[in-house]
């Protein structure tokens, strides 16, 4: 919430115009109240994904699994953001190309499927691709990380590993995964991704 992004926002869709808060379910004015409202929903709600047996089919379930992240918090939990965002003066996806976005990720994900899930090679790097690509969209105003996160988890279940990319334990995990995205840096999230994933092979 707090950051050095930039959001290109005049009409103020997303934010109390007067406190700068974001707008919630939860009527907050303050900005650390917020944050701990937020976290302690979406950590509620994330529990409940991790008990589930989901599956991913396509970019769809970005949207799905926002909705279910922060449906407590946002009303507009689930929909694809409306304002333009940076960070460091680097433009994420532009809003009026979103469709075009979408259709790469969906063929990221179905090339992804079709891997051999003893290909751990192959795997790790498609994951990467996509995890790069979902962070370059950011699709939504608030949550991006943590949806993606939950994206990747699921994705990798699917061929038979546990990703946790931030782990309570393990700061270190979480800092390499950051570095990563903001980077946009494929090969060092391949590399993260392919150490966790041989962690888990028997």
């Amino acid at each position: 919430m707090r950051n050095n992004y930039e959001y290109l926002d005049p009409d103020y869709s997303y934010t109390d115009s007067k406190t700068g808060i974001l707008k919630n379910l939860g009527g907050i004015t303050n900005y650390d109240d917020l944050v701990n409202f937020e976290s302690i929903a979406v950590t509620k709600r994330r529990n409940e994904l991790l008990k589930q047996s989901n599956k991913i089919n396509d970019s769809d379930a970005l949207f799905a699994i926002h909705r279910h992240l922060f449906q407590d918090v946002y009303a507009w939990a689930g929909r694809k953001r409306t304002v333009e965002i940076s960070k460091g003066g680097k433009q994420f996806f532009p809003i009026d190309h979103f469709e075009a976005a979408l259709i790469y990720i969906d063929n990221l994900v179905f090339e992804y499927k079709e891997l051999n899930r003893h290909d751990v090679e192959q795997i790790s790097k498609k994951l990467a691709e996509i995890l790069d690509m979902v962070n370059y969209l950011h699709p939504f105003r608030e949550g991006n990380g943590r949806t993606q996160r939950e994206f990747i988890r699921i994705l990798s279940l699917e061929k038979g590993f546990e990703i946790d990319l931030n782990p309570p334990d393990n700061p270190e995990i979480y800092e390499r995964y950051m570095s990563g995205t903001i980077n946009g840096d494929i090969p060092k999230l391949q590399d993260l991704l392919l150490e966790l994933m041989e962690k888990g092979l028997p």
